[in-house]
């Protein structure tokens, strides 16, 4: 029999999700500022996950621990580390890292497995790994997805504690270099030494701009919009296609573009849109935010003529969409100044593409390549000319820069690294630098945004060219500064150096190693066909570098496990190939599992996928149904939410967060069958204990049921088949369906663990919620219970008026209360005072409330009680269509650990504290 894992068992779910929430705000030294990948996992999620695929939960160890009770304190520790692991601040304190390790080293008896993920993409599970101080392993078919993987995980171990060579740092600075420090100095020097050096080359394509009082001021970004010819044959105008003509939001400061028409002899139509700068906000609004385009047209600014897409479309086919220059963006003194176009700007903007630059065409992707749609087929269509030729600029210094690195003292290895971090950089910055940027004039920000805003590569009408050498985001410093600080908050101790393939994960070895893995799902996200903008570019860069990396043309594709109809002979064909795809790999990795640890997998849920009564989800049947299928048993499920504030979730099982977890183990071959009733009785027998786990840990309510199914489907599993009563194999669906039942009835049994008042509580806010019902029906149910409505109605649990009996809510609990003096007090009324002062007062002050309660010598109130009921509760009003009620359980039980952590740091004997005795602060 094997042990189980931590994340088998229980984890401070919560406080997970809650960091990983948080990380998205994250910018400075975060590794996927690196480079961009799509859909990554939070590192917080990530870090704890593999921790605890590792840990031993204590039930495992009873030689150790012995008791229920003792078990449940090691958990609480080991979970108690999980939660410092996840904070983002903690992610270079080597003390709490060695902590960790030592914990992963007593549970694999010194010898942790290799960490695998077959699907590295953007290297978030590999690089937490190596963090760990584990063997980090990481594979993609993706070339942009291995490179960054070498990035994060391959090249910094090789060069850890290494002085930099440019000239002058490592002499500048009395210190010693630590992890990627040095590494990340040189790249930081090289960085700057190409953009001094590229302006000295193009600089000359980058003029100043020239203020109303005769100075001048860096250029931040030119304002372009694209543009056709007026179909209406009186009017004839080269329209522009703008979408919005504000260039700045901040209050006071307004700015917007005001078109108008002019007379010209010079265009084939008499006239032309001139450009200026207006600011009157009060008289000109209407104008300001609204432009000429839209999703189903255009509108044309002279003759007011309705243009449709469609010949939008066919003119970009046909090579006539234009561009014109309307306004500059220049730095002022703390705020933008805006210009209007002058023929010197539009002038220097006219140059001739690059001879060797990228090369390439698009792919088809209508869903998510909106570019071609109008013509923009080709890579070097997505830029203007002068784009082209800073980037190729750019993209030519990488080798001279790798020169420099070998006349300065560096080895061909490290040049080679330090060419792999500025090719990178070159590729990161066209993200920016491109033809597809828009302009953001939201107050605060006012600045050139990048491509990659979604997962997508979309037309864009109207255009913001940035300045390469502004200090203003759009910039090459700014843009490139990043990989510098990623790299120092790169793990900087440990002996494992990652090891990095180019490999197709249903092909590749599995033996000897352990996986963790975020394969991608159906045909979410595009990545082949999206990271071919990058490819282009790092192949420019870095094909001396990385030859066999970077040898095709364009990404693979023909292998790539992704559903994309076009590629597969429409949709079902997709479908089929992805599914089949995915069963082939867990299949192989089957073949040479390791025994004694859970695989875990991530599963990114889309809820569209829910069934017309949004109770079943296909694409989640089917995962579980493979995996099973492949051999696969699986013993965990856990909802990773990494979006702020809690979304109230849809009923029943799929109320599924935005990715899930899954923990899998070998199926010993040979596993037995069972019964439909056998397999209903095994859950009745292990549920209600994997419940209990869950409800103790730290897991919102509204991931309970979610959470639920991964020992419900621990037990389908276990069997080669479920026969049910016709002899048919029992479907996934019809156990989820079945775990579901078994959960609503485990939850139903835990009332029978209450007092009678908290019984009576549950039985009527079932019935009744906190609404109206009558006396007699009141009466009776309190009687069942041993208990009455007048005592009920004295404790303040529900008011009872001419005949009408209703609950109190926590809102309308008495504002006076204290916990210590009350005769007779329930789990009841401590539940709803808690959420009335969490919500009034503060985590500070309901931690006082609850040291109060449990310190009671009639031990009237216990804290678990209170958090199952708490689970319960939610399990009613999220069923009853309950928001606001669903809401409270929620958030009380979410906010549990900091209540549950003041009510132990309270160090005033209960006798000598009133039941909110905080002093002003504390919350």
């Amino acid at each position: 029999m094997y042990k189980r894992k931590l994340i088998e068992v229980a984890l401070p779910l919560e406080a997970i999700n809650r960091e990983s929430a948080r990380e998205k705000s994250i910018r400075h030294g975060h590794p996927s500022t690196l480079h961009l990948w799509w859909a990554r996992r939070p590192l917080a999620a990530a870090r704890a996950v593999l921790f605890a695929q590792l840990v031993d939960d204590p039930s495992s160890r009873p030689d150790e621990f012995p008791t229920e009770e003792l078990q449940r304190k090691e958990r609480e520790r080991l979970h108690n580390l999980i939660e410092r692991l996840v904070v983002w601040e903690n992610v270079r304190d080597e003390k709490l890292l060695a902590e960790a390790h030592a914990e992963i080293l007593k549970s694999t008896n010194g010898n942790p497995p290799p960490i695998l993920d077959p699907f590295a993409g953007g290297g978030t599970i590999p690089l937490e790994a190596q963090r760990l101080g584990l063997e980090a392993h990481a594979s993609d078919l993706n070339p942009v997805a291995v490179l960054i993987n070498k990035a994060l995980i391959e090249i910094p171990p090789k060069f850890r504690d290494q002085p930099p060579v440019f000239p002058g740092l490592a002499d500048s600075q009395i210190r010693q270099w630590r992890g990627a420090e040095g590494l990340a100095a040189d790249v930081r020097a090289y960085g700057a030494w190409m953009r001094d050096e590229a302006e000295n080359r193009i600089g000359h394509l980058y003029p100043k701009a020239t203020l109303p009082d005769g100075t001048k001021a860096t250029v931040i970004a030119w304002i372009w919009a694209r543009t056709v010819t007026c179909p209406n044959p009186a009017c004839g105008i080269e329209m522009p296609l703008v979408r919005s003509w504000w260039l700045g939001k901040k209050k006071g400061k307004e700015s917007y573009i005001v078109p108008s028409i002019v007379a010209d002899s010079t265009h084939q139509s008499g006239q032309r849109v001139k450009f200026e700068i207006g600011h009157d906000v009060e008289r000109n609004l209407p104008t300001a935010g609204q432009g000429t385009v839209g999703r189903t047209g255009a509108t044309c600014v002279s003759c007011e003529t309705s243009v449709k897409l469609a010949y939008i479309r066919d003119e970009g086919r046909a090579n006539r969409v234009g561009s014109q220059l309307m306004a500059i963006a220049a730095e002022g003194s703390r705020r933008r100044i805006y210009l209007p176009a002058d023929h010197e700007h539009s002038d220097a903007a006219n140059v001739e593409p690059p001879v060797d630059t990228i090369s390439g065409s698009l792919g088809y992707y209508p869903r998510d390549l909106k570019a071609p749609t109008y013509g923009l087929t080709e890579f070097t269509d997505l830029f203007t000319n002068r784009q082209l030729v800073a980037l190729t600029t750019f993209s030519d210094l990488v080798s001279d820069a790798r020169v420099r690195v070998l006349a300065d003292g560096g080895t061909e290895a490290y040049a080679d690294a330090i060419a792999t971090y500025l090719g990178m950089g070159v590729s990161r910055y066209a993200n920016f630098m491109n033809a597809l940027c828009q302009w953001r004039p939201d107050a605060g920000k006012e600045q050139v945004g990048h491509l990659f805003t979604r997962q997508a590569i979309p037309m864009v009408w109207d255009f913001a060219e940035s300045c390469a050498f502004s200090n203003s985001a759009g910039g090459w410093s700014p843009a490139f500064q990043f990989i510098p600080k990623a790299l120092e908050y790169l793990p900087s101790s440990g002996d494992g150096e990652g090891k990095v393939s180019q490999a197709d994960a249903s092909a590749r070895s599995y033996a000897g190693v352990l996986i963790s893995t975020d394969p991608p799902y159906y045909d979410n996200i595009g990545y082949s066909d999206l990271s071919d903008f990058f490819y282009v570019w790092l192949r420019r860069s870095l094909r001396p570098t990385h030859p066999e990396l970077l040898a095709t043309m364009l990404v693979p594709k023909a292998e790539e496990l992704v559903a994309n109809a076009y590629r597969h002979g429409g949709k079902d064909g997709a479908r089929a190939f992805f599914e089949d795809g995915f069963r082939r790999v867990f299949a192989h990795a089957r073949e040479t599992a390791l025994d004694d640890y859970p695989i875990m997998v991530w599963y990114a849920f889309k809820q569209s996928e829910d069934d017309d009564s949004g109770e079943a989800s296909t694409g989640w049947e089917t995962l579980l149904e493979g995996m099973i299928r492949s051999g696969w048993r699986i013993t965990a499920t856990w909802p990773n939410r990494s979006e702020l504030g809690n979304r109230m979730m849809a009923k029943d099982m799929n109320a599924l967060a935005s990715s899930i977890l899954l923990s899998l183990r070998p199926r010993p071959e040979g596993a037995p069958t069972a019964d439909r009733r056998g397999f209903i009785a095994a859950l009745e027998d292990e549920l209600p204990d994997a419940l209990r786990k869950l409800q103790q840990g730290q897991i919102a309510p509204v991931d309970l049921p979610q959470a639920a199914i991964g020992p419900g489907m621990a037990v389908f599993s276990r069997y080669s088949s479920v026969l049910e009563p016709d002899g048919k194999k029992m479907t996934v669906r019809s156990a989820l369906a079945r775990i579901n039942e078994s959960l609503d009835r485990v939850l139903a049994e835990q009332e029978g663990d209450f007092d009678a008042a908290t019984r009576f509580a549950i039985a009527w806010y079932r019935q009744h919620g906190y609404g109206v019902g009558r006396f007699g029906d009141a009466d009776s149910l309190a009687r069942a219970r041993n208990t009455s409505v007048d005592v009920m109605d004295r404790d303040a649990i529900l008011m009872s008026r001419a005949g009408k009996v209703q609950l109190l809510k926590p809102a309308d609990l008495p504002e006076e209360y204290d916990v210590r003096k009350d005769s007779h007090t329930s789990n009841w009324e401590a539940l709803h005072h808690l959420i009335k002062i969490v919500e009034r007062d503060g985590i500070a002050y309901a931690g006082g409330f609850l040291q109060a309660a449990l310190s009671r010598p009639d031990g009237a109130v216990d804290g678990d009680l209170v958090k199952e009921l708490a689970h319960l509760l939610f399990r009613i009003a999220e069923g009853n269509g309950w928001t606001k009620d669903a809401l409270s359980f929620n958030n009380l039980v979410t906010s549990w650990p900091e209540v549950f952590e003041v009510a132990r740091a309270v160090q005033k004997p209960a006798q000598e504290q009133g039941a909110f005795d905080f002093t002003e602060g504390d919350d």
